[in-house]
């Protein structure tokens, strides 16, 4: 009895701990990411995939560009545009996904006007006649603000929410006044600054909206702002400017629900609402005014979810008249250079542009999944029941029977919260409850399964899931040298990551996508193993490993550079197996630094492994997501390129990460000393001279070295990317006092 109290009481602190969570008192980050994926598959799941005819997209595509020139294009063009779109094609109304925060000097108009006042033809009143004449046809401003007057037009604008952030433009009024929300308890997305549309064109559009999404912790778009507070005022989205524009520009309500049973003082905000035409429409939103985008499909022109019409084709009328007559256009872009792409459950190169065309047409359709406050108490109250039940019931059963509880729990589970998100439209998370059904049944499970043995078979159960089996036999030749207590160290760390393998698992059935990650993992592991590495852990696709401890290791630096040479070596052959079975092929980025860290056996009193802390294990880390800016395979940096002697390494730059003030050289190991070949050497020499140029701020001599460069390697894209920032900084000069360190904008 006493054996099932203790298992009890352990079950309670285990449910106190997800029922905090569940009430939002602290976050248990791998919970909320497990029901992001999983909102996301339902999400994926359920989406209806059909062609909404009602909304069409007017593309800024790669043949756009290439037949009406760089963006932005001249107001002139845009003016035939969208005189063509009403009165040619005859478009229900129009919404710019882009702002036009900055004036048209294309026409050379300002260059005139400025000779007729103050230059050396001031004083000549034909002159100034005849641009009086030409202001007109060259004022391209001015003429694409009247083609925008009087027609459905709702332009689009932004807020910022950076420290020293600009206000650029005119923001337009207020779709609700001040003190709308006073003692409501909402959560309000903190701006600072904006970039909104010149007055003129301000003045002409018929609405204006925000075009911010909500970028979750994990880079993904699944919710958008209806409402965004700034200075006092609340703005409305680009969405919802558009529906409220085809409705008559009605007023915007807040709706506040009946005190909910859990809590009499419960004032959260779940709706806005709207009156037209004797019908009232609802918007969901959450705690922060924000709604779950209702995805149709993948996204794209060959989505299947809205029709694509290239701009290029409308401006040389090649638009079938059937194809826009009628529609609701949303103006935006998929060319990849304008960088309007965005990562979303469905989709991780999603045109932004579609998601307020998703948003539009669920308004139309009043098809919306919704989370409201409220769900946070249903929550608990769902937690608190289960886990409860489990708590009491568990350490009572036989293991099978147990087994078959914990299984039918998770069933039961699983399908009530599907059934609520198919029938009742309502998100309720999902994730707390399947693992916490999970650790109550390995609770009771394990308990009492550890005990303490002979020290050879400690450090085996310790050591062996991390070491390779040789350094486990020489720690238990002499245990008493070897602890896992946390220490300090100088150590290797690595870590790698396959690039894009949300789209290779998407590509590839459940078993073969087992079949792949296991060949992956399997190979990646065992040169670790090999080269006397520690394998801290997996995560996901993901590779965590490090040199020096348990065992101390003085050529840790180098046998950690020649791991990441063989895993690049080792994946090359992994896709010819893998081209072979149909598969397709991976790229992994790895990174890897040294220093002085922790090491040992950390974390809770639940969960403990034996790994890594300190600041050169989160550059490591860093430099492993910088692989793909600087298109390498493998970053080190500088504390490690100092201590391995025979590697022939490539500076590629100096960065300031977070929280550093000093910067960071990091390089890309090529090959042993011994491989060097002529020509190598002679790129590198040259690479020298170009990157201490470039930290001279000599732009032409940086210029011929990457021609040179180029020539040599053209398939280095870092030659490519300095290549631009020369041009970036022939436009806006560093600064005298530039140091040459490359800042990354870490969020």
């Amino acid at each position: 009895m006493k054996q099932h109290l203790i298992r009890i009481g352990l079950g309670l602190a285990m449910l106190l701990v997800f029922l905090l969570h569940g009430a939002e008192l602290f976050n248990i980050r791998i919970i909320s990411q497990l029901d992001a994926i999983i909102y996301d598959a339902r999400l994926r799941l359920t989406m209806p995939g059909k062609l909404d005819d009602r909304i069409v997209i007017l593309d800024i595509d790669e043949k756009s560009l290439g037949k009406l020139g760089r963006w932005p294009w001249s107001r002139d063009k845009m003016a035939t545009l969208v005189d063509k779109l009403f009165g040619q094609y005859g478009v229900v109304m129009i919404g710019f996904d882009v702002v036009f925060a900055e004036p048209d000097i294309s026409s050379g108009i300002r260059s005139l006007e400025s000779l007729a006042r103050e230059g050396a033809l001031k004083d000549n009143e034909q002159f100034k006649g005849e641009v009086e004449k030409l202001k007109p046809t060259l004022d391209y401003d001015a003429r694409f603000a009247k083609a925008l007057a009087g027609k459905p037009v709702v332009l689009g604008y932004y807020l910022s929410s950076e420290e020293n952030a600009e206000k650029s433009g005119t923001l337009p009024p207020a779709v609700m006044p001040a003190g709308t929300f006073r003692g409501r308890t909402i959560e309000w997305f903190q701006w600072k600054g904006y970039g909104a549309n010149l007055t003129e064109f301000q003045k002409s559009a018929m609405a204006s909206g925000l075009f911010n999404p909500v970028v979750d912790l994990d880079g993904v778009v699944r919710r958008v702002p209806m409402l965004s507070e700034y200075d006092g005022q609340y703005y409305e989205s680009l969405s919802l400017a558009m529906f409220r524009a085809l409705l008559g520009s009605p007023n915007l309500e807040p709706g506040y629900p009946p005190e909910r049973f859990l809590s009499k003082n419960y004032s959260g905000l779940e709706w806005l609402e709207m009156k037209a035409a004797n019908r009232s429409f609802r918007i969901p939103v959450d705690k922060s005014v924000s709604t779950l985008v209702p995805y149709r499909g993948r996204g794209g022109p060959n989505g299947g979810s809205f029709r694509y019409v290239s701009l290029a084709d409308v401006y040389e009328g090649k638009v079938g008249q059937g194809d826009l007559k009628g529609k609701i256009a949303l103006w935006g872009t998929t060319a990849p250079g304008l960088l309007d792409l965005r990562s979303t459950p469905v989709g991780e190169a999603y045109p932004g542009v579609e998601i307020h065309a998703n948003l539009l047409s669920g308004m139309l359709s009043q098809n919306f999944r919704e989370k409201p406050a409220f769900t946070i108490g249903a929550e608990v109250l769902l937690l608190g029941i289960g886990g409860l039940t489990l708590t009491l019931l568990l350490p009572f059963l036989s293991p099978i029977r147990a087994t078959l509880v914990a299984l039918a729990a998770m069933i039961l589970i699983i399908g009530f919260n599907y059934m609520v998100y198919t029938q009742l439209d309502l998100v309720l998370p999902l994730a707390a409850a399947l693992l916490m059904t999970a650790a109550l049944f390995t609770l009771n499970m394990a308990y009492g399964y550890f005990v303490e043995s002979r020290s050879k078979r400690e450090f085996t159960a310790l050591f062996g899931q991390y070491v390779p089996p040789e350094l486990v036999d020489e720690m238990a030749r002499d245990p008493t040298k070897y602890s896992m207590e946390p220490t300090a160290a100088d150590l290797t760390i690595l870590f790698s990551d396959v690039r894009g393998f949300t789209t290779i698992s998407e590509s590839l059935s459940p078993g073969d996508l087992a079949a792949y990650i296991n060949d992956y993992l399997t190979g990646m592991s065992a040169v670790i193993s090999k080269n006397r590495g520690t394998l801290d852990k997996y995560i996901g696709d993901a590779v965590m490993a490090f040199w020096g401890a348990p065992v101390p290791d003085a050529e840790h630096a180098r046998q950690g550079v020649l791991t990441a040479l063989q895993m690049q070596k080792i994946a090359a052959e992994l896709n010819e197996k893998f081209r072979a079975k149909g598969w397709p092929t991976l790229k992994i980025g790895i990174g890897l630094n040294s220093g002085n860290v922790r090491v040992g056996d950390m974390g809770s009193k639940v969960r403990k492994a034996y790994t890594v802390m300190g600041d050169p294990v989160n550059l490591a880390s860093r430099l492993e997501g910088r692989t793909k800016e600087y298109g390498v395979g493998i970053l080190v940096g500088e504390a490690t390129e100092k201590l391995v002697k025979d590697v022939v390494f490539k500076e590629l730059d100096r960065i300031r990460v977070k929280g550093k003030n000093e910067p960071v050289a990091i390089y890309e190991p090529l090959c042993m000393e011994s491989e060097l070949d002529r020509k190598l050497k002679d790129e590198l020499k040259i690479w020298r001279d170009a990157l201490k140029a470039y930290r001279a701020q000599a732009w032409d001599q940086v210029e011929v070295a990457l021609i040179n460069l180029v020539r040599m390697n053209p398939d280095c894209y870092v030659y490519e990317k300095y290549a631009e920032r020369v041009v970036q900084f022939r436009k806006n000069p560093p600064g005298p006092n530039w140091d040459g360190v490359t800042t990354f904008d870490e969020k």
